[in-house]
């Protein structure tokens, strides 16, 4: 595991920015890649092994290939364009944690270009190991394989209350809202839901807390108070406490006290990936018919216009210091630079 204490100093590089590298989780392209990216995703974690077939089967029920690259290319197409409009004239790299294109081969074509500096966008809004900590080991190890003229880095901060967030994010619960008939709207409940972690990992990070924030935000922007954080992909031994309620047990206790109608916006992803699609659109739509609950799904912020200008924001503090940080709620602007002891593994 990297030393966090040896990537601080990237972050506050006297560099000029030369360029924008977008930092994802990565998926399979087809079937035969399905068990080494999953191999690559849980190495080194106490995932038992009837949990990685299990996934596995997930990427095969989608055909073998995981829409989240596909929908990266979508993100970082409408990315340029917005920079565009914006007047930034910097290019944009992208590397994946787990899969091609890797992000020490992206790092690599970086140095080679000429590139010493990079504004860096995680594909992650909540502060977390796996959603943040874990990145910037990646990025430390990725810079040591390149080696020397391996550009340095500085991370873009947590967007959870950013305005341009939750804008999007109510934008797309209030469309999935749209789909119940009027007269029953406001006995709809609302399930936000998130990755579930270990909890001995989320003593160690702000995710509950800003997880809520985001959500107390989005319900705000729809105009409803019957709403519940809830979570979904656990994978760890039963053993080990998670966050919970997971999302299938909490539609059951809704229809147990007698709740027809539910939205399930999964607010703590960025892209209808895989364990979206599954989790939600398969499980929970599942159980969902077999409860006899009408179910709407809100769409991640994706390619949201609000959200793809969120990001040439964040872009812009960094290049700019005398630019606004906006942030909505009472947590305020999350930090820039992350402290040493942020988001550790347990």
């Amino acid at each position: 595991m990297a030393n966090i204490d040896k990537m601080t100093p990237l972050q506050t590089s006297s560099l000029p920015i030369d360029a924008i590298l977008v930092v994802s989780f990565g998926g399979p392209e087809q079937p035969a890649d399905i068990m080494p990216f999953l191999e690559n995703v849980l190495r080194g974690k106490n995932v038992p092994h009837e949990r990685m077939l299990e996934v596995a089967h997930h990427y095969e029920m989608m055909g073998g290939k995981s829409p989240i690259n596909e929908q990266n290319y979508q993100f970082i197409a409408a990315l340029q364009q917005e920079l565009i409009w914006s007047h930034i004239d910097l290019p944009v790299y992208w590397g994946n944690r787990n899969w091609r294109p890797m992000l020490a081969d992206t790092m690599r074509q970086m140095r080679d270009d000429g590139i010493r500096h990079a504004l860096v966008y995680l594909t992650s809004a909540y502060s977390s190991y796996s959603g943040c900590r874990q990145y910037r080991e990646d990025l430390y190890r990725a810079q040591t394989e390149v080696g020397e003229g391996a550009p340095e880095v500085t991370v873009l901060r947590k967007f959870f209350n950013h305005p341009g967030f939750i804008i999007a994010t109510t934008a797309q619960a209030q469309s999935a809202l749209n789909q119940i008939p009027p007269e029953r709207r406001a006995a709809t409940h609302i399930a936000f839901t998130a990755h579930s972690i270990p909890l001995s990992m989320a003593r160690n990070s702000k995710y509950e807390e800003q997880l809520r924030n985001t959500c107390e935000l989005a319900a705000e922007g729809i105009g409803s108070q019957n709403w519940k954080l809830v979570y979904q992909s656990r994978s760890g031994p039963p053993r080990q406490p998670w966050l919970e309620p997971d999302i299938g047990d909490h539609l059951r206790e809704l229809r147990a006290h007698g709740v027809e109608d539910v939205v399930i916006a999964p607010i703590g992803f960025i892209t209808d990936h895989v364990e979206v699609l599954f989790d939600l659109d398969t499980e929970a739509r599942n159980i969902c018919n077999e409860l006899g609950l009408q179910m709407a799904r809100a769409a991640t912020v994706g390619t949201h216009p609000r959200f793809i200008h969120m990001v040439v924001e964040l872009i812009q503090e960094r290049l700019d210091n005398t630019a606004r940080r906006p942030a909505w709620g009472l947590l305020g602007p999350s930090h820039d630079i992350c402290p040493d002891d942020c988001c550790l593994y347990s």
